[in-house]
């Protein structure tokens, strides 16, 4: 089992990154925002009040494994299901609550039951095993009524993280797509989830969007051997999480509004409309849990003209994470963004390399989602254009992963211009793992 310390929580850190010069009458501010959480056993003083007394926080964990009746073809999916739901229990850190649920046209609790969790220790973690034993295949898929009971049982729970990890191999077939997104809209904020797609038989999009509503990560495991270590590692990267409901606050000044806030690194995740007021001027957008982790957030706001010479505050970037009476703590960091305008050409017209570099990051992650869409309705020659220009940006930024996943189904004739030929055979799995990933970003190379 895992042995993670709870003797200590992050301290957050706060980089921004910007050219702030602008031109006589220009308007357009962008900025990218470092946020850096890290332990190293000293107790930030604004995160111990979250947490007195230096105490990690508590957790709760709800498996949610897919029962429906794909999963026996072939019956390697079921057996893997049960292989890896038991790695992930074998990763539960002492004390941690936790529950399973099968999910078929219908929720069922398959351990511990009664609408309880049971709490991590040797024998809970035992008897749960014995009970995925004792699961079967057969049903539809309602992935809404999984989600709503996982909030069930994690809201039981009087804890600080909670979270839920979701394994699927088929389309939602058993509701509308409007119960799901009613699910997903219940659900979000109250807990975070990781969703995984076993096989090939599933939609990209309907678990892309799981994760995407629930602030969690998505991924295709193609060969159900490999699912027990995806499983493991999950759960321990959930183990892991140490501050839960963190938000990035903005403030502009009068005059001034925010056209997008968007996470670009490790994922691109758009949140500008996710955005909850938090009083004159300000506004909450969701990050979910932290460990210790970095990721890179980009802000875009619009700012009033003004002569040369004149410089403002742009924005304002705190973080803050709620309190238990409902009041939020500001996590220390803050983030600076400056507007000034100036009559040198090369200062205004300079684009800052994080800037640069995550908007074509965010780019790349466009245009591999269109020109899979175009590839799929029939415009061959829409998606050539499309992949082309991803590829010529992974190869620019330095993405590897995502130029070797393109290279699956296009043949590439000149990276740097992007000039390929569409495969005229592509392996199934090959192209879902292409726009499951697609979203994934790299970091500015120093």
């Amino acid at each position: 089992m895992a042995n993670f310390s709870k003797s200590s929580v992050p301290q957050f850190s706060m980089d921004v990154y910007q050219n702030a010069y602008l031109p006589e009458g220009g308007r357009e501010v962008n900025a990218i925002v470092t946020v850096t959480a890290t332990g190293g056993g000293t107790i930030g003083s604004a995160v111990s009040q979250v947490y007195p007394q230096g105490h990690g926080p508590s957790a709760a964990v709800a498996l949610m494994v897919d029962c429906s009746g794909s999963m026996d073809y072939p019956p390697t999916k079921m057996r893997g299901a049960r292989d890896a739901t038991a790695a992930a229990i074998d990763a539960l850190r002492d004390g941690t609550h936790f529950a399973v649920i099968g999910g078929t046209h219908v929720a069922q609790e398959v351990y511990p039951g009664a609408g309880r969790l049971a709490i991590a220790d040797a024998t809970t973690r035992e008897q749960a095993k014995q009970a995925l034993r004792r699961l079967s295949a057969g049903g539809g898929t309602a992935i809404g009524t999984w989600l709503r009971l996982a909030d069930r049982l994690l809201s039981s729970a009087d804890v600080t993280i909670r979270h839920g990890i979701l394994l699927t191999d088929g389309r939602n077939e058993h509701e509308s797509p409007e119960d799901l997104r009613a699910a997903l809209e219940a659900c979000a904020g109250r807990f975070t989830c990781d969703a995984r797609g076993v096989g090939t038989d599933w939609e990209v999009k309907e678990v892309t969007g799981i994760a995407s509503a629930l602030l969690g990560s998505a991924d295709i495991v193609a060969d159900p051997a490999g699912l027990a270590a995806d499983f493991t590692q999950m759960m321990e990267t959930a183990m892991g999480k140490e501050v839960a409901d963190v938000a990035l606050r903005v403030w502009t000044p009068v005059g001034t509004s925010i056209r997008y806030v968007k996470q670009v690194a490790p994922t691109v995740e758009d949140l500008t409309a996710r955005r909850t007021e938090a009083g004159p001027r300000a506004g909450d957008y969701p990050t979910g849990s932290w460990g210790d982790e970095s990721r890179d957030y980009h802000v875009c706001v619009e700012v009033p003209p003004a002569g040369i010479g004149q410089e403002m505050l742009a924005a304002r970037v705190s973080l803050v994470v709620p309190l238990p009476d409902r009041s939020v703590q500001n996590l220390g960091p803050q983030g600076l963004v400056r507007a000034v305008w100036t009559d040198d050409m090369t200062a205004s017209t300079s684009i800052n390399p994080q800037v640069a570099h995550y908007t074509g990051q965010a780019e790349l992650a466009q245009a591999i989602q269109q020109g899979l869409d175009l590839r799929k309705a029939g415009d061959f020659d829409g998606a050539t254009a499309k992949l082309g220009r991803a590829v010529q940006l992974a190869s620019a930024s330095g993405n590897a992963d995502t130029a070797k996943l393109l290279a699956k189904v296009v043949d590439v004739v000149d990276a740097a211009t992007g000039t390929v030929r569409l495969k005229t055979k592509v392996a199934e799995a090959d192209e879902m793992t292409l726009e499951t990933r697609s979203t994934k970003t790299v970091r500015v190379k120093k």
